[in-house]
């Protein structure tokens, strides 16, 4: 039985991009396989070395040499945020206090907009006329809102009582209860829309 082959890089095989030169360390003809930074301002720019000589460069590398200790704490508290604005607590936007509103928030599982359609149903709960008591169970039979025209009322009423309508069920007797809830709840809206209807003309 054949061992895999381990096709993993190891950790000190040179660069599979390194150019084909010798080491930059003077005096050595090696060749250079590995890179390191040239400084901490050009850290997309190389010196190509050769193992040893690698080794030997990062060993010395300080990233913050020749920085005062105000100026690398100032770097480190930069890179813990990604080197990102920050502003006061309580100061929420930009530096011309621009506020942010939902509408600039990034909302995939639409959490804010459930929230907004929750506030929205509550002003609306605030502003319409609460329903009248007795009308309350019919109004949740037919599905209709309050306050609620005799028309809208008619045109409910024929769509539920054909959908439940035993002949369209099979005679399904689950269907005709349903049926005779969705007349006694008609009945009584309608009593109440044709009264309301008296007392204006009156």
């Amino acid at each position: 039985m054949t061992k895999p082959r381990n096709t993993r890089t190891r950790a000190f095989d040179p660069d599979p991009d390194a150019p084909q030169r010798c080491c930059d360390m003077p005096n050595c003809s090696n060749a250079a396989g590995y890179r390191a930074p040239r400084s901490r301002e050009t850290l997309n720019q190389y010196y190509w070395f050769c193992l040893e000589h690698v080794r030997e460069y990062n060993a010395r590398w300080d990233y913050y040499k020749g920085m005062s200790p105000g100026q690398i704490e100032a770097h480190l508290r930069a890179d813990a945020r990604w080197d990102r604005p920050t502003w006061t607590f309580g100061q929420a936007g930009s530096p011309k206090n621009h506020n942010t509103t939902e509408e600039d928030i990034l909302d995939p599982l639409d959490i804010l907009g459930r929230s907004r359609r929750s506030r929205a149903e509550q002003a609306r709960a605030r502003t319409t006329p609460a329903a009248p008591p007795p009308l309350r169970e019919a109004l949740a039979v037919l599905g209709l809102p309050w306050p609620v025209s005799m028309e809208d009322a008619k045109i409910q009423y024929r769509t539920l009582a054909r959908r439940h309508h035993p002949d369209t069920n099979n005679g399904d007797r689950k269907a005709e209860e349903r049926l005779k809830q969705i007349n006694v709840a008609f009945t009584m809206l309608r009593t109440h829309l044709m009264s309301e209807d008296l007392e204006k003309t009156d």
